[in-house]
């Protein structure tokens, strides 16, 4: 009897996330993430005959495969996204009926999903049941799960924290230790080394950005970088097209913020743009629709463009495409799909990084060499990422005091910063700090 963990997914690579902690005879489940490489590259092979079965997207590495935990299947007792992203609850619609457990999240993940869900005409059989960050439920009589508020690049992102006979259990899920967000609130400090002095089992922390010696800039930096770059540098009789993360709403805000200062007509263009506002505006985080044109189907979007095409200076574009996607609005414009010729020294910008995968890095050198092909000034990396790098990691580590360790969402390379680190610290390779595979069960003692 004790701590079980199973890493199901997301230890091998950045997506695909899934862990599952049994505690004695219950089982939760933190996060049901697709991998997205292969599911975008599947589903647009396939288009409208894909066939989307568990059986099917796990073959193809889109979903975590479940064996790893198949005894613990009548165990489960909830089934828990941490956030909004795509590689953490982008598998819910296809894994989660495998089990017998209602899904926990907070509100604005809630809604993301049940978007997914009516517009891929998913049923889920599992009840939603949302919480609010900063809350405690009381899940059996040996968990009770805490909802910690974080900081990340979506909203209502939360850290789980397991209560336990044996200790807690706290998965960090993507975060980063961001005193003065943009959107929502900064993540409690004090309630983090409480749980340090509670006790903590295990920690299992992000460790995407753990190579990088250095604490990962405040949204705010951002948001100064794109304040100079959309109202400092000259863009009159220009296009301006900016593209960022769909679920990255503070960013959004503050995008419009200065769209507006540029005295231009702000249009939304793509259907997860769309998509992520609409879950935003349903649970009251923005009002973007007041501000903001939004353009979500295909055919609308190329009607629109060639509006927009006889009188570009006078609009901020909005679009996706900002890994590069093909089939994304920015990748349609480029390849000729969508009617809108670019200028010379039109303005593009990339408020955002490269996903470190090489599907999405192969993708965005084509958009690139395509768009320096036409002449535009290309501004890329206005960005501060949502991970924590090495020196995050360390404060986390130091607050909490964890009595053991397991690096998560990464590579080995990822992985092994994070290690590198909490030996730095004093922990021991092995017996406190656990490099983890996909499918591999931690039994933690006492």
């Amino acid at each position: 009897m004790g701590i079980e963990i199973c890493t199901v997914g997301g230890y091998n690579e950045v997506g695909k996330n899934m862990t599952a902690v049994k505690v004695d005879n219950d089982v939760v489940i933190i996060d049901m993430g697709l991998n997205l490489d292969p599911y975008i590259k599947y589903t647009e092979d396939e288009d409208d005959k894909a066939d989307l079965s568990p059986k099917m997207l796990t073959s193809i590495g889109a979903i975590p495969d479940i064996k790893p935990i198949e005894k613990w299947r009548g165990l489960v007792k909830a089934i828990i996204p941490t956030h909004a992203h795509l590689d953490h609850v982008g598998a819910v619609p296809y894994l989660s009926n495998e089990f017998n457990a209602p899904i926990l999240c907070t509100p604005f993940t809630a809604e993301v999903l049940n978007i997914i869900c009516r517009d891929d005409k998913i049923k889920l059989k599992n009840k939603v049941k949302m919480l609010n960050v900063n809350s405690i439920y009381k899940l059996t009589n040996k968990i009770t799960v805490e909802f910690i508020n974080s900081t990340h690049s979506t909203p209502q992102t939360v850290m789980v924290a397991l209560h336990t006979p044996y200790g807690i259990v706290l998965y960090t899920a993507d975060f980063k230790l961001d005193s003065a967000p943009v959107l929502g609130q900064k993540i409690d400090f004090a309630k983090l080394k409480n749980l340090g002095k509670k006790g903590v089992a295990c920690l299992i922390c992000d460790s995407t950005r753990a190579t990088y010696a250095m604490k990962t800039p405040s949204e705010q930096v951002a948001k100064e970088m794109l304040k100079d770059v959309m109202l400092s540098t000259d863009s009159e009789g220009r296009a301006v097209i900016v593209t960022t993360f769909s679920s990255h709403l503070a960013r959004l805000s503050s995008i419009i913020e200065f769209g507006k200062k540029m005295k231009r007509k702000i249009v939304f263009l793509g259907r997860s743009l769309a998509k992520y506002v609409e879950a935003g505006e349903k649970v009251g985080i923005i009002k973007f629709s007041k501000d903001v044109e939004i353009v979500k189907f295909g055919k609308h979007i190329k009607k629109r463009l060639k509006t927009l095409q006889k009188n570009p200076s006078k609009y901020l574009i909005v679009c996706t495409g900002h890994q590069g996607e093909p089939k994304s609005v920015l990748g349609k414009i480029v390849n000729g799909q969508f009617d809108f010729k670019f200028s010379k020294e039109d303005h593009i910008v990339f408020s955002c990084t490269v996903i470190p995968t090489p599907l999405n890095r192969a993708n965005r050198e084509i958009l690139e060499t395509n768009l320096k092909q036409r002449g535009v000034r290309i501004f890329k990396d206005i960005h501060a990422s949502g991970h924590p790098s090495r020196e995050d990691c360390r404060e986390l580590i130091n607050m909490i005091k964890p009595k053991h360790l397991i690096p998560y969402h990464g590579d080995m390379t990822m992985a092994s910063g994070l290690s590198d680190l909490a030996a730095e610290l004093g922990y021991r390779m092995g017996e406190q700090i656990h490099v983890m595979q996909n499918g591999q069960v931690l039994e933690l003692t006492r």
